[in-house]
């Protein structure tokens, strides 16, 4: 339906586009809304701790739940769920530094230098450096040349600030260089193999990589199926066009390119709710592609990523049991209370009222379902978890980032500096229902917390608008449990001297 707004806002050959794009209008026109309001900050109600809000493992739980995954999960299908379509441009911005012409070495660019041998990537560079006529050791030697950073990051070398982090050669093993999306399938081998023996991974890429993607699982797939005597099912998808959002004037109107054409953008990590939903499973572990441990520090990985999956299926299992009791009509009051008790102290659920009815209380259940592994905070960037209290005024365990918390408002920033926990986007996810249907994940969203920005395109500013979060809005009206895992199992690569960390 084509609203008088929308008339007004876009001409007709305007609104074609949007339709061949599978765009929802009227999902534009309330986009815009929040261009002239802007988005909620997050409204902290308090921090999370063990205890209250985050589940501590004793080293008798982890073997247990451990046994509870192998049981459970018996005849039900795992998939890993890889988020891998950004650019690994920010990863070099110290050596993109490097190339600014008459500017002196920052003492990161010379570290590179100094410790160039130690990256997996060495020998592709050093090759194809010499094959085009360079004495290596010399340019390594003078802090003056660019070449070393030129052929690192530019098309004319190995052009990594260009490829996504999945394509590049993270850790070394001797002679054996393995990139991010291997070190995927490694660490997939050891706990995701689902009842028919298949390994299934999915990764979520852009298009203009996705050929290199099947290039490289081509090349390597074979190698890691025989040596985990396994079989792989590694499928992609891309960001679906549809989810892009339009960019905006500074006054709020659509914005044009010098063609007068509107200009449609990503809609941010967010938008991959809806690749998400288009994958069938049971359990789904979902962690970013730059989060890999060398294969030798790999165990405790392993261990807690089945406790976490465990933990969960238990969740679930319980869930479903008191959910068909509750349609079955098979309740007194003792047994509502039982269930309340379940839900308070185990799903982490927080009624409006203190004797939530059975219809109540079964809407609360009948929704999708998230254990969250978190590290104790030791000042990492990005979200933690946090008890919020949404517009309704109904208060859950959420994921916040830190652009969504008003650091204006002193209350919200203390909890912020004070938080004990940090998210590194390791979770395990089901989102079936008591009838084993697969809940549509759209219906989820808080759409009230997504992002604005200020970028800039030909040369002028624009508004642009990412979607609710992955993990934080996105995932917002799900069941959220939070379990504490080691520091340990959190490697992200977010620069490339991350990748000297063994």
């Amino acid at each position: 339906m084509i609203t008088l707004n929308l008339k007004r806002m876009f001409s007709p050959p305007d609104l074609i586009l949007i339709s061949h794009r599978g765009s929802n209008p009227v999902q534009i026109e309330k986009q815009f809304a929040f261009f002239r309001t802007g988005f909620d900050f997050a409204n902290i109600a308090g921090n999370t701790y063990i205890g209250n809000g985050i589940v501590k493992f004793l080293d008798g739980d982890i073997l247990y739940w451990r046994g509870v995954y192998e049981l459970l999960a018996q005849g039900k299908t795992i998939v890993k769920f890889v988020p891998a379509s950004g650019a690994a441009s920010r990863m070099f911005k110290d050596l993109y530094d490097a190339l600014q012409a008459e500017q002196q070495l920052s003492q990161k660019a010379k570290l590179y230098l100094e410790k160039i041998r130690n990256f997996a990537f060495f020998k592709d560079l050093k090759a194809i450096i010499e094959e085009n006529g360079y004495k290596f050791e010399e340019i390594t030697a003078d802090f003056s040349s660019k070449i070393p950073f030129e052929f690192l990051l530019e098309e004319q070398g190995l052009n990594y600030g260009n490829l996504p982090k999945g394509l590049l050669k993270f850790h070394k093993y001797g002679d054996e260089m393995r990139t991010a999306l291997e070190e995927h399938l490694v660490e997939s081998a050891r706990y995701a193999k689902s009842y028919d023996g298949i390994c299934r991974l999915h990764f979520t890429v852009s298009p203009a990589h996705l050929e290199k993607f099947k290039e490289l699982v081509a090349q390597v797939k074979e190698k890691y199926e025989k040596r985990f005597s396994i079989n792989y099912q590694i499928t992609h998808s891309v960001q679906d066009p549809s989810t892009d959002t339009l960019a905006a004037e500074l006054d709020n109107t659509p914005f044009r390119d010098k063609n007068g054409d509107l200009l449609f953008r990503p809609g941010g990590h967010g938008a991959l709710i809806a690749n998400l939903n288009q994958i069938h499973a049971d359990i789904v572990f979902v962690k970013n592609i730059d989060n890999v441990i060398p294969e030798d520090k790999l165990e405790p990985t392993i261990i807690y990523k089945e406790a976490l999956a465990g933990y969960l299926l238990y969740l679930q299992e319980r869930s479903f049991k008191y959910q068909k009791e509750m349609l079955e009509n098979k309740l007194n009051n003792a047994d509502l209370q039982e269930i309340i008790g379940f839900a308070r102290r185990e799903l982490m659920i927080r009624f409006k009222t203190e004797h939530p009815t059975q219809a109540e209380l079964l809407q609360k259940l009948h929704r999708p379902m998230r254990v969250c592994g978190v590290v104790k905070n030791e000042g990492e960037p990005g979200g933690g978890p946090f008890w919020v209290t949404n517009r309704k005024g109904e208060m859950s365990l959420q994921i916040v980032e830190s652009s969504q918390i008003d650091l204006n408002n002193p209350a919200q920033k203390d909890f912020m500096t004070s938080a004990s926990h940090f998210n590194p986007v390791d979770m395990v996810c089901t989102y079936k229902d008591v009838s084993n249907n697969l809940f549509d994940l759209n219906k989820y969203v808080d759409p009230y917390t997504g992002f604005i920005s200020e970028k800039s395109y030909e040369g002028r500013t624009l508004k642009a608008m990412e979607l609710p979060g992955l993990w934080n809005g996105a995932m917002a009206d799900w069941i959220t449990v939070f379990a504490e895992v080691p520091l340990t199992t959190f490697n992200p690569v977010k620069t490339v001297f991350d990748l000297l960390k063994r």
